[in-house]
C-alpha cells in the first residue's frame, strides 16, 4: 500500500512540475496564472521568433490550444508554418498526432478537420488522408463526416495537389458513405478552375442540379475567376447570364470584386474601372476591397496618378484603406520615384501603427535623402527604430549611408 501511495505522490509531483514548467515557458516573470487568452498571446509571441522545433512543441503544449478559439487556430497555423518552412515535417506530425492522442477534448470532428487542413498547409497530403481515415475509424459510424471530407479536399487544394482533389472527390463519398454538400462542390470547382480543368466545371454544375444542391454566389465567383484567368470572356458572359436566368442570383459586391481583381491581373485596369463606375451608378455598393484591387491594378500598370485618385476617392467615400492598400501604394510610389506622395501616405500609415517592410522603407528613406530631404528621412528612420528596436543596427547602417 505504501508503494502505491509513493507512486501516486511521484506522479502528482511530476504533473505539478510539468504545469510549472509550462507556465514558466509562456511567462517566466509572471507570478499569477495566465488566462487562456493570455496563454495564447504569449505563445504566439514566442512562436514568431522560435526556431527550435522541440521548443515550438513545448510552447504549443503549454498554451493548451483548442480549435474552438480563433487565436488558438492562428497559433497552431503559425507553429505548423514555422516547422514546415524549416523542413521539420516529423515535428508537424508529432504536434498534431500527439494533441489528438493525448487530449480527450481534441478527439473531435472539429480538431480532426483542423489537423487535416494543417497537414495540407505543410504539404503533407498523405498525413492529411491518414488523419481523415483515422477519424472515420475512431468515430465508428457507417456514414462518414462531410466536414472532414471538405477539410481533406481543402488540404489537398492548399498543397496544390489537384490530382488528389479529383481522386478523393470521385472515390471517397462512395467509400465512406458521405453526401457531398455545397462546400464540397465549391472547393472542387475552385480547385478545377485554379488548375486549368475548366472543362469539367459544367458537368459539376449538372451533378449539383441532379443532387438538388443550388450553387451560390461563391460557386459562380470561382467560375468567373477561372474563365477570366484563361481569358475566355464569352464564358464569363455565359456564367453571368446563368446566374441571373437559371438561378436568380444577382451579382453582389463580392462577385464584382472577383471580376475587378481578375481584370487587374490581366493588366486590364481600365475595364475593371468601368465595373466600379457601374457599381457606383447602379449598385451594388463597392467596399474597401473593391478600391484596393483597383489601386493594385493601376499601380502594377504604372498608372500612379489614377491609383492616387482612387485612394483619395476611397477615403472620401468613407472606406478605410487596408494595411495592404497602404503598403502597395507606398511601394509603387517609391518605385515610380514619387517620394513626396509616398512620404505623406507612409506617415498616415504609421500613425495607424502600420509600418511597411524594410525594403520599402529603405527605398523611401534613400529617395527622400536623394531629393535633399535628409531630415525627413532621418525622422522616418527614428520612428522605425523606436518601433523595432531589435533591428536598430540595420537602420544605423542605412543612416550612415545618408548625406551628412
Amino acid at each position: 500500500m505504501a508503494f502505491f501511495s509513493r507512486l501516486r505522490l511521484q506522479s502528482l509531483t511530476a504533473a505539478h512540475r510539468g504545469r510549472c514548467n509550462f507556465s514558466t515557458i509562456l511567462s517566466p516573470d509572471s507570478k499569477t496564472p495566465l488566462s487562456a487568452k493570455d496563454k495564447t498571446l504569449a505563445a504566439l509571441s514566442l512562436l514568431k521568433s522560435e526556431q527550435n522545433p522541440e521548443k515550438i512543441l513545448e510552447i504549443c503544449r503549454a498554451a493548451s490550444l483548442t480549435p474552438d478559439l480563433h487565436l488558438d487556430r492562428i497559433a497552431f497555423s503559425v507553429a505548423v508554418t514555422k516547422l514546415s518552412e524549416s523542413n521539420q515535417f516529423s515535428y508537424v506530425k508529432q504536434l498534431l498526432d500527439e494533441h489528438r492522442r493525448d487530449r480527450p477534448d481534441l478527439r473531435t470532428e472539429k480538431f480532426a478537420a483542423q489537423a487535416i487542413v494543417l497537414f495540407g498547409q505543410a504539404n503533407m497530403v498523405d498525413d492529411a488522408i491518414a488523419t481523415f481515415k483515422k477519424h472515420h475509424e475512431d468515430a465508428g459510424s457507417e456514414s462518414g463526416s462531410v466536414k472532414t471530407l471538405n477539410a481533406l479536399l481543402f488540404a489537398c487544394a492548399t498543397a496544390k495537389n489537384y490530382a488528389e482533389v479529383k481522386r478523393i472527390f470521385v472515390d471517397f463519398p462512395a467509400i465512406y458513405s458521405i453526401s457531398p454538400n455545397l462546400d464540397t462542390y465549391n472547393t472542387v470547382i475552385k480547385s478545377f478552375t485554379v488548375s486549368g480543368s475548366l472543362s469539367s466545371v459544367y458537368s459539376l454544375l449538372g451533378e449539383m442540379k441532379k443532387n438538388r444542391i443550388k450553387p451560390n454566389a461563391t460557386t459562380f465567383s470561382h467560375l468567373l475567376a477561372g474563365f477570366y484567368k484563361e481569358e475566355k470572356f464569352e464564358e464569363v458572359g455565359k456564367v453571368l447570364d446563368m446566374m441571373k436566368t437559371e438561378y436568380s442570383i444577382s451579382p453582389g459586391t463580392a462577385t464584382y470584386n472577383v471580376r475587378i481583381q481578375s481584370l487587374c491581373k490581366l493588366k486590364r485596369a481600365r475595364e475593371a474601372m468601368a465595373l466600379l463606375d457601374k457599381m457606383l451608378k447602379e449598385g451594388p455598393r463597392p467596399n474597401a476591397t473593391t478600391f484596393a484591387e483597383l489601386i493594385q491594378g493601376f499601380c502594377s500598370t504604372g498608372d500612379l496618378e489614377e491609383a492616387k485618385k482612387l485612394f483619395k476617392s476611397m477615403v472620401g467615400r468613407g472606406h478605410q484603406p487596408t494595411v495592404e492598400c497602404y503598403f502597395t501604394l507606398i511601394y509603387y510610389l517609391c518605385v515610380g520615384k514619387d517620394f513626396d506622395a509616398a512620404f505623406g501616405i507612409c506617415k498616415e500609415s504609421m500613425e495607424k501603427k502600420w509600418v511597411p517592410n524594410f525594403s520599402t522603407m529603405k527605398l523611401l528613406v534613400n529617395g527622400l535623402a536623394g531629393e535633399g530631404r535628409v531630415e525627413e528621412a532621418k525622422e522616418l528612420v527614428g520612428q522605425v527604430k523606436e518601433k523595432f528596436s531589435k533591428n536598430a543596427h540595420i537602420w544605423d547602417e542605412v543612416l550612415a549611408g545618408l548625406p551628412q
